[in-house]
């Protein structure tokens, strides 16, 4: 199983909207045929270590990460293939979240009289696809932001300079896990200070995300880089015909979300990008939208690159939150790695539900 979640990984950056998925088949003691789910539309993982199997695989173990399917996609059941090729025994990581699966596919198995087990290796399953379960259990997609400061928790002097804080090696780490995403979000602020790309560059990457810009009041020039070569959604607040017609010439599609404060809706936000099938959502924005991305309950994770140089007091923070009169109120993070990048250290933590 867990050669079987390394082959997964090798879809990590190209299954969206699909789970990423990998499959070995074992016969007296010795792999048989194994495979991975590359891309949307082609064969699935275990279609594909079938194939390599060939009629090796009759009688034989096979270990998947993700339940087979059972359900007509873009492609045929996996369930019916591991059936129709005779496979005596079926070891998934983990259950199927979508709905259109979810025991149906080990149901099926079982019926046709293949032994069956779920839960091997689920936790690394899980983490595999994180941001697929969210979409499949909660409509919205799992929302990681990314943020680099300083050991004094600062991302910019207060001039507005940033480039650089951290160093050449946490920023091409950083790309990875821009490459890893369904769509980069930034806000108005961030695109009007440093006029970023929000592409993935200088790691190896099949497909570029779709970049998301909340501009509540369509600001946004029509020069900025974010809408160069299209594949921009822009979520806004004021349905201003001209402006969207003018962001629509440039390949750019806007949706209207419109909250009571007259600002972009932002779990409204988090749905709409569920619903097109976004799995994991990078996020690089500045202080003012990542403090309302956390107002809200919309931050799952965060990707914080810390430098060992101190700016002082007057520089920006990481996030514009409300002053507490007593640490009870405050968030607090589970820490789920540390480690050291080139000079820098960076730090995955997730915010603790409320109460724990």
């Amino acid at each position: 199983m867990a050669h079987a979640l390394r082959l997964a990984e090798r879809g990590l950056e190209t299954t969206t909207p699909n789970p990423r998925v990998g499959c070995v088949l074992l016969n007296d003691g010795r792999v048989v045929g194994e495979g991975w789910h590359q891309r949307a539309g082609a064969p699935h993982a275990e279609v594909l270590a079938l194939a390599a199997a060939g009629e090796a695989a009759r009688g034989a173990t096979a270990y998947v990460t993700l339940e087979p399917c059972a359900h007509h996609g873009r492609t045929p059941p996996c369930a019916d293939a591991l059936i129709a090729a005779g496979v005596r025994r079926v070891v998934a990581a983990m259950a199927d979240p979508n709905p259109l699966v979810a025991g149906a596919g080990l149901a099926r198995l079982q019926a046709a009289g293949i032994a069956t087990e779920s839960g091997l290796l689920a936790d690394a399953a899980h983490e595999l696809n994180i941001g697929f379960v969210s979409r499949m259990t909660r409509g919205r997609p799992w929302l990681r932001l990314k943020a680099a400061a300083s050991l004094d928790g600062k991302t910019a002097l207060n001039n507005g300079v940033s480039q650089w804080i951290t160093g050449e090696a946490a920023r091409r780490d950083g790309h990875r896990w821009r490459a890893r995403a369904c769509a980069v979000l930034t806000g108005i602020g961030t695109v009007r200070a440093d006029d970023p790309q929000l592409t993935v560059r200088g790691v190896a990457c099949e497909r570029q995300p779709l970049r998301v810009l909340v501009d509540a009041r369509l600001d946004v020039a029509l020069s900025a880089k974010v809408l160069e070569g299209g594949r921009c959604l822009v979520a806004a607040a004021v349905a201003d015909r001209d402006r969207i017609a003018a962001l629509r010439d440039c390949g750019a599609e806007v949706v209207v979300l419109p909250n009571a404060a007259g600002k972009v809706d932002l779990p409204r936000l988090m749905q709409e990008l569920g619903a097109r099938g976004i799995n994991e959502l990078h996020v690089e924005a500045g202080f003012k939208l990542n403090g309302s991305l956390l107002r809200e309950g919309c931050v799952d994770e965060l990707l914080l690159y810390v430098a060992p140089l101190l700016v002082g007091d007057a520089a920006q923070g990481l996030f514009n939150l409300p002053e507490l009169q007593q640490l009870q109120g405050a968030i607090r993070l589970d820490l789920r790695d540390v480690r050291r990048i080139g000079d820098d250290l960076r730090i995955l933590a997730r915010p603790r539900a409320v109460g724990s």
